[in-house]
């Protein structure tokens, strides 16, 4: 591959190419390489561990991983799954089906909302973004069908519409609703999530974190919300201790509620809740049901298999019990050792950060001094939590159960504990993301940052450079996030802020808007990227990049190759078209090749390391070289 691409030109295929002309998507997954790769690495590792503890072969004594296992076994229990076909949800269609007004919906919103079901909101429970101590009840409109709201009235809209309308029909048939009645269920549940598109956010409106935050009056809401019962369902949960504030995330969808719910679309309403609710609840029916319920989703994201049944069965006892099996992975696999060493380097990085803040060009020292106080202040939660939440401990799954049955009984927990948050004080030793979870996240309301044990053995057998290159540089990109067009925007404390001067500001806005510009309109895949929406994680990677180089000057004998070559294979990844086409619409995140290629020409290390030259293609003018932090 270095005989046909020059590194000069082309880093991603420099250093990716030869394994990217030969690599294999798995017919069960929409990527390979790169991050897909370690998590799959990580994946058939538990697979094997459950089909041991299945098998009694294993034990293990962390709270709530004896009822994962059980979970695992009825995920498998296909016998009892295809037996009982759809009989178990019968009684939930049949309940949805009885409601012929308004008013029933309101009488049985709650028990509807613990079997989860679609209401005209959606309600929950986390920490308030003005003062992270204590949690706020939030509020805004249902889902859409389709990834965002720029889908509809597309081609490609359409079309996966009409696949959503042929998965759904096809669950309909196993129902004891008329041919007619099946085809008004589909026609209503298109319509009606038709005009739930027109109300509620985009993705790119929604990466805008900062405008989730519309505290209102609950009497305000409630007029608006109006037919529905907003009140009388919180009373069920809250009784006479209702919250006086709501925080609106949505507050188009909220104050346009009537545009898709009232007493002339309510049984288009009903059509789609009914319709949503079978196919949601086919994933713990028959093997049929649950693979027919898939085929919107692999369609969307170009995969043309189902997972195995072990795999499904892992996945969703890993998901359920996600603590306790990320406890059990990083204790297994990780260990503490591993831990103090990744937070010795997590540290360092934090430590430069602060060098590199009180260099600063572009803030006055007062700000400075707060970015300083942001960061001695970030939580480093490395690895895995030190103990399960109780909450998991609560979480049984009774061997007489179906599958179906369980899940029910574990969801109804879940909504009960989430919604019961609302007047405890916020759990800042929660962690965001397990610990078998490949991935690391940045919460801006608790100003701390969590690197699950996984991701991190992305680190072993390579050089310090190449560590610096890899995970050092993923590490740097979240503590970036706490500086990023939204992280900037909350103190030390997590609370949304202004520690900012206006000129500070000014100067802030400019960098970003510059940011937006480098990327803007960037062709890729048949698509192009937009600036604004992938805007926070640019920030965070550029200045994941400038922490890390600095530490690389500081370390003796430093490879600045090794670490450029390094960047290039972190974001190695093959991936499918339809995949790729759907990213560029929804996800805050460049595409992997554009990370890899775009963020190191703002860097002068690239050019000093490999000699580029104007004539190349992996060089931008200097006046064109953006380095915000």
């Amino acid at each position: 591959m270095e005989n046909k691409v020059r590194i000069q030109d082309d880093l991603y295929e420099f250093v990716n190419g030869a394994w990217l002309s030969t690599a294999v998507i798995p017919d069960d997954k929409s990527t390979a390489g790169g991050f897909a790769d370690l998590d799959e690495g990580v994946e058939k590792i538990l697979m094997a561990d459950f089909a041991a503890f299945a098998a009694g072969e294993k034990s293990c004594d962390i709270t709530g991983m004896e009822d994962a296992v059980r979970l695992y076994r009825k995920v498998l229990d296909v016998e009892r799954r295809n037996s009982e076909g759809l009989a178990p949800v019968l009684p939930l269609l049949a309940q949805i089906r009885s409601i012929d007004s308004v008013q029933q919906l309101n009488a049985q919103a709650y028990e509807l909302m613990l079997k989860g079901v679609d209401l005209p909101v959606q309600i929950g429970v986390e920490a308030d973004m003005k003062n992270a101590s204590v949690n706020a009840l939030f509020l805004m409109g249902p889902d859409i069908i389709l990834p965002d709201t720029s889908y509809y009235g597309q081609p490609n809209g359409d079309q996966l519409l009409e696949v959503y309308r042929t998965m759904a029909a096809e669950a309909l048939k196993q129902t004891d609703l008329s041919e007619e009645e099946q085809k008004a269920y589909v026609d209503d549940t298109i319509a009606y999530d038709g005009l739930v598109a027109q109300k509620v956010k985009s993705r790119l409106e929604w990466a805008d974190y900062v405008k989730n935050y519309n505290p209102m009056t609950l009497e305000e809401v409630c007029v608006q919300t109006a037919p529905f019962d907003l009140k009388g369902l919180l009373g069920r949960f809250y009784g006479d201790q209702l919250p006086e504030q709501v925080v609106v995330y949505d507050p188009r969808a909220i104050k346009e509620m009537n545009g898709y719910f009232n007493d002339d679309n309510f049984v288009k309403y009903l059509h789609w809740t009914y319709v949503r609710t079978l196919l949601r609840m086919s994933a713990y029916l028959s093997e049929a049901l649950a693979s027919n319920a898939t085929v919107f989703r692999r369609t969307l994201m170009g995969i043309k298999e189902d997972p195995t049944l072990d795999k499904q069965a892992y996945r969703m006892a890993g998901r359920v019990f996600s603590e306790p099996v990320g406890m059990y992975y990083g204790r297994t696999y990780f260990g503490e050792e591993a831990k103090a060493d990744v937070v010795s380097m997590v540290r360092k990085i934090i430590d430069t950060y602060k060098l590199r803040v009180r260099r600063n060009t572009f803030l006055e020292e007062q700000t400075k001094d707060k970015a300083i106080a942001k960061l001695s202040t970030i939580t480093i939660k490395m690895g895995y939590p030190d103990e399960v939440r109780p909450f998991f401990g609560q979480l049984k799954v009774e061997e007489t159960a179906s599958y179906y049955q369980a899940m029910e009984d574990i969801r109804c927990k879940q909504i009960l504990e989430q919604m019961g948050r609302l007047h405890l004080p916020v759990d800042r030793g929660e962690w965001m993301m397990p610990g078998h979870m490949v991935n690391a996240c940045y919460d801006p309301n608790r100003n701390d940052i969590t690197f699950p044990a996984a991701i991190l053995q992305y680190s072993l057998q390579q050089s310090v450079s190449e560590n610096l290159g890899g995970i050092g540089a993923v590490i740097s990109h979240e503590i970036s996030h706490a500086f990023d067009n939204n992280g900037a925007q909350f103190d030390e404390y997590g609370n949304l802020n202004n520690w900012w001067s206006d000129k500070d500001q000014e100067a802030f806005k400019a960098l970003t808007q510059d940011m937006i510009e480098q990327w803007d309109g960037i062709e890729y895949r048949g698509g192009t990227v937009n600036g604004e929406l992938v805007v926070s994680e640019n920030i965070a990677d550029n200045g994941g990049m400038a922490v890390t180089l600095e530490i690389m000057h500081q370390t003796e004998g430093a490879d600045f190759a090794e670490y450029f070559k390094n960047w290039g294979r972190v974001w190695c990844l093959k991936a499918r078209d339809e995949y790729v086409q759907m990213l560029l619409k929804i996800d805050v995140h460049s595409p992997a090749k554009l990370r890899a290629n775009i963020q190191v020409r703002n860097f002068p290390e690239w050019y000093e390391t490999f000699n580029v030259k104007e004539t190349d293609q992996m060089f931008i003018p200097e006046d064109k070289r953006i380095i915000i932090w």
